[in-house]
């Protein structure tokens, strides 16, 4: 028989372990949803403002003053240096 205070230590590394998960699986749908627009990737990197904008690339300045390119590649937007790499 499993005593009440490792019932209770399951839960709660049960309930830890859902959290996390959730958390992920939220990054996840966050991240995917940033790349599919140049607007949506702007807002994801913090951007505050545009300095310019091509059909390719873009370059805007973040709120602590760095200015950074977003790069259009594959059809999704992402940080210029950046990729997605093929293994």
């Amino acid at each position: 028989m499993i005593s009440k205070k490792k019932k209770m230590v399951f839960l709660v590394a049960g309930m830890i372990v859902m959290i996390l998960a959730i958390a992920a699986v939220y990054q996840f749908i966050a991240a995917t949803r940033a790349h599919r627009t140049f607007e949506n990737y702007y807002a994801f990197r913090g951007c505050v403002q545009l300095l310019e904008k091509t059909e390719a690339y873009g370059t805007c300045r973040t709120a602590d003053g760095a200015t950074i390119k977003i790069v259009k590649y594959d059809d999704e937007w992402y940080l210029n240096g950046d990729l997605p790499n093929a293994w």
